[in-house]
């Protein structure tokens, strides 16, 4: 049985915002996972992968690519699940069935699945998935429902429909490849309008791209949208978990790890790990140092900070859940005193080491 030692009041002690780790701080704001997406060429490069195992940060893998359509039957009629399964082999995954069937306007997405039956394709394979696997969480996968408006009031409406005529559904994934300064502030109003309808619901591809390059002040504006993402997540119970669409913008050859260059011409810096060569900016502690390999950027501050208030201090330490100490020997601290990365008003948790 792992030990842990926890200290409650204030102790005179500096804790680097690095000591802290993203899916115990999770857990602990009553979450069941943070997590990450990855894809099969990154699982080249060792220092990734020794991060992606880090589970006291990412307890919850998501197959980027290896597992949509194009990858699983390249030819028709021919299936292979092989990208998929070096994914299940790094970690077992959590599946998400449909993916982005509606438009921004709120109408459905022509296809010739739409096309030819309606909605009846999206029942059928929700019925069918079901079927296959009774203990899978089936999930509507979106973007652009981050915001109240007309494709998440859609979304509501489809949910409500399922529902209504017993179809199997499980949860809403809000995607969430949102642009730094541009946050919608109706975030948490929408992500607790889907937990009413009484499914749960996830950020499940979140990333939060800039204009490059990286500045000082792109670099402040995005640690607060990561935090407000954060904690919209937190404040509504049905939110059960934060996925990264990836976590680092670093580069391994000629292969990008982030989706956002390749998709947006002269965007990135997306992802909360990595950061390139600015001046010096004091309230952020960035050095005009190059970072090399795999180094927090302060939008890691951010995730950390979103998850962090009193709330936390006051009812959910004492619930850590038994898989979280035999998984982790930890020992918990609760301080008062902070370091100058951090605003000294909160009170806050750091998992400092392990311990035998």
């Amino acid at each position: 049985m792992a030990k842990l030692a926890v200290f409650v009041g204030s102790l005179l002690i500096s804790i680097p915002f690095s000591a802290a780790q993203l899916d115990i701080l999770a857990q602990l704001a009553g979450k069941k996972y943070f997590g990450t997406a990855t894809d099969n060429p990154e699982l080249t490069n060792a220092s990734y992968v020794a991060q992606l195992g880090n589970t006291l940060d990412f307890h919850q893998l998501t197959p980027a690519n290896s597992m949509k359509w194009d990858a699983t039957e390249p030819s028709r009629g021919i299936f292979t699940f092989n990208g998929g399964d070096a994914i299940v082999a790094q970690a077992k995954s959590r599946g998400q069935l449909m993916r982005e069937a509606i438009n921004d306007d709120g109408t459905f997405r022509q296809s010739v699945f739409f096309n030819t039956t309606g909605l009846s394709y999206i029942k059928a394979a929700l019925r069918t998935a079901r079927k296959a696997d009774p203990k899978a969480k089936l999930y509507i996968n979106d973007f652009n429902i981050e915001g109240t408006g007309a494709k998440s009031t859609t979304m509501i409406n489809l949910v409500k429909e399922l529902k209504s005529e017993g179809v199997p559904i499980d949860g809403i994934g809000v995607q969430s490849h949102l642009i730094v300064g541009e946050v919608p502030t109706t975030m948490q109003e929408n992500l607790q309008a889907f937990a009413d309808l009484g499914v749960e619901v996830a950020i499940t591809e979140l990333d939060i791209r800039m204009t490059l390059p990286e500045t000082p002040e792109l670099l402040e504006q995005q640690t607060k949208d990561y935090e407000f993402v954060i904690s919209a997540c937190k404040a509504v119970k049905g939110c059960v978990g934060v996925t990264l669409w990836d976590w680092t913008d670093k580069a391994y050859h000629i292969f990008q790890f982030s989706w956002v260059p390749g998709a947006f011409a002269g965007q990135g810096g997306a992802c909360p790990w990595d950061e390139v060569s600015i001046r010096k900016s004091p309230k952020l502690q960035v050095t005009n140092r190059h970072i090399q390999n795999f180094k927090k950027k302060p939008a890691y501050l951010g995730i950390v900070k979103g998850w962090l208030s009193l709330t936390l201090l006051r009812h959910n330490v004492f619930q850590c859940t038994k898989s979280i100490l035999e998984d982790h020997n930890i020992l918990i601290v609760f301080t008062n005193i902070i370091t100058t990365t951090l605003y000294v008003e909160d009170r806050i948790a750091f998992l400092i080491k392990r311990t035998k």
